[in-house]
């Protein structure tokens, strides 16, 4: 019980502290700031952020057609509106889960396939990012030198990643366990290393990750802020970065400081605004996702809700799910 209630409580605090302290930073100026906001903007970013979220659905369906599995692309972005939602709760990205327990009851897939679709959108979103942020470095003179290293850490990662991916087909196993492991390797680079999947995933991702910038450039004009478009580019890459390690339920607090400390490269944009941007940013991202993730528990149907249930509790309590 203890367990299981330090595991949520404690990245709470921890969120509510960053962004507590962020906010009583500029109490000052917040009205000021607040008034100053452009409503039209706020519409365009909804529009956009909605656009990415179909843009994910669509792409997740054709991870799950490299593993044989045809699957809607509603059904998969509702899939990814239950995990993220859950993840937006929970931290240590439980949520991801939840979307595993979901396929292999509507569609019957081994867990071993759940996890291997969810490492391909993940390796390529990281890579992603960290390809964007490696761009804008190229035009930003004062940036600080331990953002190159976390941009061309998960690039060397992925490089490395794929590398093995290649070398992996000359490896087998009798042990059981090895045996599930060189089976999952195989499911990924099936998924991921044919001339079809690398064009369309890696399309996909670099128009996802842009859609998402252009989701906080619509947040800067909404505050009529002038923010160069490759410091937002820049300040989204180091938030996600920063937000892939779950320290807080989907990375709130440190997603948002990311953002506040990179937008300070800019120059003449003040604390109020840029952290007004940082946290109204991820807000409309988060509530797009739980309005999404409610919907979409709805659309699937009411067996959702325990199967959310069973794959928390497993998760909370150490289990690990069954390697079938």
């Amino acid at each position: 019980m203890y367990r299981k209630i330090s595991a949520i409580a404690i990245p709470t605090l921890i969120a509510v502290g960053i962004l507590g302290y962020m906010l009583y930073s500029i109490r000052d100026d917040l009205i000021v700031a607040i008034r100053h906001i452009i409503p039209l903007y706020l519409a365009i970013a909804v529009a956009i952020c909605l656009c990415a979220w179909w843009l994910r659905g669509w792409r997740y369906h054709s991870i799950l057609k490299s593993l044989n599995y045809t699957v809607s692309v509603t059904v998969s972005t509702a899939c990814i509106f239950v995990s993220q939602t859950v993840n937006l709760i929970l931290p240590a990205r439980l949520g991801d889960f939840v979307r595993i327990f979901i396929l292999k009851h509507e569609y019957g897939t081994t867990y071993s396939e759940g996890i291997s679709s969810l490492v391909v959108e993940r390796v390529f979103d990281i890579i992603t990012v960290a390809l964007l942020g490696a761009v804008s470095l190229l035009f930003i003179l004062n940036a600080p030198a331990w953002f190159t290293t976390l941009i061309i850490v998960p690039l060397a990662a992925g490089a490395l990643f794929f590398l093995f991916l290649l070398l992996i087909g000359r490896f087998s196993s009798e042990n059981r366990y090895l045996m599930i492991i060189l089976n999952m390797l195989h499911e990924i680079r099936r998924a991921s290393l044919n001339i079809r999947s690398i064009i369309i995933l890696s399309i996909s991702s670099i128009i996802i990750w842009l859609l998402d910038v252009l989701v906080c450039y619509a947040v800067v004009r909404m505050f009529d802020e002038q923010i160069p478009f490759v410091i937002i580019v820049l300040g989204i890459v180091i938030g996600n970065l920063v937000k892939a390690v779950p320290l807080t339920p989907g990375g709130m607090g440190t997603y948002e400081a990311a953002l506040w400390f990179t937008f300070g490269l800019a120059g003449g944009v003040s604390a109020s605004a840029a952290i007004l941007i940082a946290i109204i940013d991820h807000l409309i991202k988060n509530l797009v996702t739980l309005v999404g993730g409610i919907v979409s528990i709805y659309y699937l149907g009411d067996w959702v809700v325990p199967t959310i249930k069973t794959a928390l509790d497993s998760r909370l309590e150490g289990g690990e799910p069954p390697a079938s």
